[in-house]
């Protein structure tokens, strides 16, 4: 009897799960291993710091330790004298055993290794390992970003965010945006467009989305919104999952000018007005221009009403990122699997569009009924497809990831399956 006839009901999700708890353990020691292997290390370097500072011990004393530690352990790798004086560097690095504990023992040996070597500053040094450890960040994204100047960059835009937002979100959307943006790895020529610029980033979507940063889910490019029986076309459209806000970006090939802040606050007034559900915090503009005048970025933005921000972007022609890199960066498949929240997102404000336009149509209020309840309500009308009874059951999971709140990944998986599929037998019911 063929082995597919013998699987009970319910065995695939089971397998799947079983899988999920293996990489899970696998992951987490591997992580514990990691973890003891850096705190040896840092206690290591310690001991011979100290050792140095009180009994005035040379540096000749690593070369010695290094050679009788291979004898006592032969085969053991990571005891050679290069390493030792890594550790050491580590130990003087870092003093604070809580930050090492918290921190630096959460990235690999060669994470350290790089920020030992290209960070001198402390302060800068610990803001990479945060952001390292936060981001999740491979060796080549790390060493690109630092390169990159991104702690120069970050949280350096000119913006209104302390007057337009509460706290702790303006200090949260502040730290969010960098300036000026490295737009390197497009090929591109000086003499360019707004569309190829657009077009550009599209094409390079992975990349956008390391540079911009975690946590945005993308949502379409010319994105369209109608206003007074008038079509306008939005740059670039993203849902910040942390921010739980909707951001637009407005590409610039030219320098700032007063009234592109103008045309930005029209934009996030139809945006939170056709969009905006009651649990997201209010949209966030980011005007991206070639170049800008800080006086009259300030006074542009002193009485606008929405929050906005001004960043420059670089681009360099005829360079792109480095092939490793390249290589590094994960594949449209691999950045479902490392952000599913963003992939979730993106199909519940697709599936609240798609609600809300069906309701409007049949007079409904779209604004007292939440997602879940406007979906019922429509069930209980006829007016969805059979695969909206199924939709019900994975509203709970595409809510919890528009919040922020972590989704187990098959609970994620599913849900972006159910609802891609109530999508499309939606469009074709209404072409029918």
């Amino acid at each position: 009897m063929n082995n597919e006839m013998l699987r009970p009901l319910g065995y695939d999700t089971f397998l799947v799960e079983l899988k999920e708890r293996i990489r899970a353990a696998q992951v987490k020691a591997a992580l514990a291993v990691n973890r003891e292997m850096i705190l040896l290390y840092w206690g290591i370097g310690r001991d011979i710091l100290m050792r140095q500072q009180a009994e005035g011990w040379g540096t000749k004393i690593i070369n010695r330790l290094a050679a009788d530690l291979s004898r006592a352990f032969p085969g053991v790798t990571g005891f050679g004298a290069r390493n030792l004086k890594y550790m050491r560097a580590l130990a003087e690095a870092y003093p604070d055993p809580e930050f090492v504990q918290q921190a630096v023992a959460q990235l690999p040996w060669g994470h350290n290794v790089r920020i030992l070597d290209t960070v001198k500053s402390a302060g800068e040094r610990e803001w990479y390992i945060r952001q390292a450890v936060q981001n999740g960040w491979s060796r080549n994204v790390l060493v690109h970003q630092i390169e990159s100047g991104l702690f120069q960059r970050q949280g350096k835009a000119l913006t209104n965010f302390s007057r337009t937002l509460p706290e702790p979100q303006s200090e949260l959307a502040q730290q969010l945006i960098k300036d000026p943006y490295n737009f390197d790895f497009l090929t591109l020529g000086s003499e360019i467009a707004e569309r190829d610029l657009e077009r550009g980033l599209i094409e390079h979507l992975r990349n956008l989305i390391l540079e911009l940063g975690k946590g945005f889910a993308f949502m379409g490019s010319q994105y369209h919104i109608e206003v007074g029986e008038q079509d306008f076309y939005l740059d670039l459209l993203f849902y910040h999952v942390r921010l739980h806000c909707y951001v637009v970006i407005e590409l610039k090939i030219e320098d700032f000018k007063p009234e592109f802040a103008g045309k930005m606050n029209f934009y996030l007034s139809a945006v939170d007005e056709q969009m905006r559900q009651d649990d997201d915090n209010p949209s966030i503009g980011i005007i991206l221009c070639k170049g800008r005048n800080e006086v009259i970025v300030e006074y542009a933005l002193r009485d606008t009403s929405k929050p906005m921000g001004v960043a420059q972007y670089s681009l360099t022609p005829g360079r792109s990122l480095p092939e490793k890199l390249q290589q590094d960066l994960p594949t449209v498949t691999e950045l479902a699997k490392e952000f599913p929240l963003l992939s979730v997102v993106k199909v519940r404000i697709e599936i609240e569009r798609a609600l809300n336009d069906l309701a409007v149509a049949h007079g409904l209020d779209t604004k007292s009924n939440g997602i879940g309840g406007l979906l019922q309500e429509l069930h209980k009308m006829g007016l969805l497809p059979e695969s909206g009874a199924d939709l019900l059951r994975v509203i709970g999971p595409m809510n919890k990831a528009a919040h922020g709140i972590d989704v187990d990944s098959s609970a994620a998986q599913e849900a972006i399956e159910v609802g891609s599929r109530f999508l499309a037998d939606l469009r074709n019911r209404k072409d029918t």
